[in-house]
């Protein structure tokens, strides 16, 4: 009976400041989203259904979305703890087929980019091994998985270097987020608005609002 008492109390009075995301990034969103209640996501780089979620903090709160990550065997535990979403084990990339996928030590780090597999690869972290993993565009994933009707209230990737590819494979016609948070390695503000994924996202009508760390998060102009 104790431990029941303990875990409704963590359910339902758990500290609502406290983050998920690697650098608070899903309080920076929840902030722009004004606390909305309900909501729909898309984690493309999923990683864990907790550890560096971006999506967490919004399940928790009663949303549900989709997660995709490529790494195998990663959906098993989503599916344990986050069964209200849609969990698909795949990598993102611009064609549907099978790439190189670099795993390491530390998972959050496997990745599709060789060149930042090669970046990576020095201590304390390590390459443990390459597999080949099927990959599909997102477009498609979404045609198939996305419940009918069904607004997007932000997209999340973060795959280590393979953000462009995610990008591109989307059908920005069919499926629009309202915000957009994406990884940027190794960039300064006074450089962000020459990387070549904020250009593309300005021609889709996003302009960034905000930087945490590593993330920048867009917002649809239209």
């Amino acid at each position: 009976m104790r431990n029941l008492i303990k875990k409704f109390i963590r359910n339902h009075f758990d500290n609502p400041f406290r983050c998920y995301g690697q650098s608070g990034e899903d309080l920076v969103l929840d902030r722009l989203l004004n606390g909305k209640r309900m909501g729909f996501y898309i984690d493309v780089g999923a990683h864990h259904p907790t550890r560096f979620s971006n999506t967490y903090l919004f399940y928790k709160k009663g949303w549900s979305g989709i997660n995709i990550d490529a790494n195998p065997k990663s959906m098993e535990l989503f599916n344990r703890r986050r069964s209200r979403d849609i969990n698909i084990e795949v990598g993102i990339a611009k064609k549907n087929g099978l790439l190189t996928y670099y795993q390491f030590n530390e998972p959050a780090l496997n990745t599709f980019n060789e060149e930042e597999a090669q970046l990576k690869n020095t201590q304390p972290y390590h390459l443990v091994k390459t597999v080949q993993v099927p990959v599909k565009k997102l477009g498609d994933i979404l045609r198939e998985y996305l419940p009918p009707h069904q607004m997007i209230d932000f997209l999340t990737i973060d795959v280590e270097g393979f953000e462009m590819q995610v990008l591109e494979s989307n059908y920005w016609d069919s499926f629009r987020p309202m915000y957009i948070l994406v990884e940027i390695l190794r960039s300064s503000l006074s450089q962000i608005n020459s990387e070549e994924l904020v250009i593309y996202l300005s021609t889709l009508n996003y302009a960034p609002v905000c930087k945490i760390y590593d993330t920048m998060i867009f917002k649809s102009c239209s």
